[in-house]
């Protein structure tokens, strides 16, 4: 199977992600007198040679030169493509970063600790500083004989979010890879007989979100074309063959070498069991961190609600929260409700502040486009599911719909209703609040099957797999806008704090739904002053929105018709075309 998207097609997805600037830089590669030797292209040459492949793309996406891994080339060319959501830093950055030396960087994260960022910084900058002072060997197997720091110890101290792809021109090395809880896309496509190069990319064109052919359902060719990177730290170091005539390249992927993270990323706990003394009499308490983020996504439930208050703690009083609501219900749907119960409870703790509920209504009838751009953005995902809530978090990070407004004037007094979109860079999300402090409903099943060792080893499941099920799609849905997702509950910090509390304090599914789930987290919100989303009932957004019934409605017939056919195979590919 023959994929036809080229550099282009990459650009416009990238760019829909970093609106503010979008770069490229190419490095040649060749091999003359058995070495092999680089450098970066032009920027005429690089744009005269994409012009070219443009012209092409019909015949093959990219140029015969290119290559992935194994080439057969004496000549290759890689190409890096950056697109910018700025935020940090008093200067704009146009990535790719390109250092004195020939060294290239994209990188697409946030380093809150492990490197000094001044407040006056870019992330990047800072990043490519560092990388620049490591060591240059390949190997890296006796980390002793270095002579710089090397790479994967650098990459494994930052705290953040974050991808990167990085060429180290002095090892003729490129590195690349996605921060360990997974928090940031990164998409790749290992080479194959049908495509043979390596292609790494924050989000997938179009043009490879595949339909599969029932006619060749489970063959090697209707496989996915992408699949998410696993979290890690990879390199592949490019030589010259035996003959010293072509070119070659060795995949390794690396330990993380901050002892602290692989410590977090096994996720045990180690009180786990409780005695019944210590059951009966359990207390907790939870240092709440600061954050530097301008907006929340708000259903009103639990999550969302805590994040809104310790916003609200963090923030300076003179900005506006922007609280992002989707439904497909109008006014009935469950969050909708919630949503406006929770703007009153954030009203009543903090009523200096200028609080923002956005209602965003939205129609799946009328969403025919909108669905074959999240269809992209969730791929290599390929479920209902999947779908229903890319749909959702699309739409609500997109930030257009109405707000209400209290009218109180000498003439008139009531709700006014007008048009608004939010323009906040940044959304709070609440992922990881469910995996961590058991909210899911199997947890409950798991805990009345097997008890606590069960419920631990349950959530330990969820928390090592959350990059491949959810965070990928997650960020990629909600980056469409140009908007930057962060996770507050998977901060390195609060997942290590969640771990040192003995499980039965955060949660006991011996209570009813609303209470034992979550527990720690329900104390948070009395301690915030949240009394009422306290005692919320967790509901996932596909359900509270209402989407998965209009989905259920508008592929089955109803949300009966739905269920039973989940039972099968059915791929959602074919109920949309």
């Amino acid at each position: 199977m023959q994929f036809t998207f080229a550099i282009d097609d990459l650009k416009a997805g990238l760019r829909r992600r970093g609106p503010d600037s979008l770069g490229i830089k190419k490095v040649i590669l060749e091999v003359r007198d058995t070495e092999v030797h680089s450098y970066v292209a032009r920027d005429e040459e690089t744009e005269r040679e994409i012009s070219c492949l443009r012209a092409m793309r019909d015949c093959k996406p990219f140029s015969d030169r290119e290559s992935g891994i194994g080439m057969q080339q004496s000549v290759a060319a890689m190409y890096f493509v950056g697109a910018v959501l700025q935020l940090r830093g008093t200067k704009p950055v146009v990535q790719p970063l390109v250092s004195a030396t020939g060294n290239v960087l994209i990188y697409n994260g946030e380093i809150y600790d492990g490197l000094y960022v001044s407040c006056d910084s870019n992330d990047t900058n800072v990043l490519l500083q560092s990388l620049e002072n490591c060591c240059c060997c390949q190997s890296h197997e006796n980390v002793s004989s270095c002579s710089g720091k090397p790479i994967p110890e650098l990459l494994s101290s930052i705290k953040g979010p974050w991808a990167a792809i990085y060429w180290q021109d002095a090892s003729r090395t490129l590195w690349f890879g996605r921060d360990a809880l997974g928090r940031r896309s990164l998409l790749v496509h290992w080479p194959t007989s049908e495509d043979s190069r390596l292609v790494l990319s924050s989000v997938s064109p179009a043009s490879t979100s595949q339909e599969p052919d029932p006619e060749v359902e489970g063959r090697a060719s209707n496989i996915t074309y992408w699949e998410e990177l696993p979290c890690g730290v990879y390199s592949i170091a490019i030589d010259a063959t035996g003959a010293g005539a072509c070119l070659a390249g060795k995949i390794r992927k690396h330990e993380w070498m901050n002892y602290m993270l692989k410590d977090l990323i096994k996720w045990e706990r180690k009180l786990i069991e409780p005695k019944l003394m210590e059951f009966n009499s359990s207390n907790c308490s939870l240092l709440l961190g600061n954050s530097d983020i301008l907006s929340a996504s708000c259903n009103g439930g639990l999550d969302s609600m805590i994040l809104a208050a310790i916003l609200h703690e963090c923030l300076d009083a003179e900005y506006d929260i922007d609280l992002l609501n989707v439904s497909f219900n109008g006014e009935a749907a469950p969050d909708r409700i919630t949503s406006r119960a929770g703007l009153k409870e954030l009203k009543r703790i903090a009523p200096l502040r200028r609080w923002r509920l956005v209602e965003i209504d939205a129609d799946l009838s009328n969403l025919t486009m909108e669905m074959k751009q999240v269809m992209a953005l969730i791929n290599p995902a390929k479920t209902y599911m999947d779908l229903n809530i890319g749909i959702a978090l699309r739409l609500a990070s997109g930030g257009d719909g109405w707000v209400h407004e209290v009218i109180n004037s000498a003439l008139h007094e009531g709700y006014q209703r007008f048009r608004y979109k939010s323009e906040a860079r940044i959304l709070l999300v609440g992922s990881g609040a469910d995996e961590q402090c058991a909210g899911y409903g199997r947890h409950r099943t798991k805990y009345r099957n097997s008890s606590w060792l069960g419920l631990h080893e349950e959530m330990k499941l969820d928390m090592q797999r959350i990059w491949k099920r959810n965070l990928g799609r997650d960020d990629r849905c909600i980056a469409d806008n140009g908007k930057e997702a962060r996770f507050p509950f998977l901060d390195e910090d609060v997942i290590r704090s969640l771990l040192d509390f003995p499980l039965w304090e955060i949660a006991d599914l011996n209570q009813p739904s609303g209470k034992g789930d979550k527990k720690i987290l329900r104390e948070v919100a009395r301690l915030l002053g949240l009394h009422e989303a306290a005692i919320q009932p967790k509901r996932a957004i596909q359900f509270g929105s209402r989407i998965a019934q209009e989905s259920n409605r508008k592929n089955f017939g109803s949300n009966r018709a739905a269920n039973q056919a989940s039972a099968g195979s059915v791929d959602f590919h074919k109920s949309l075309s």
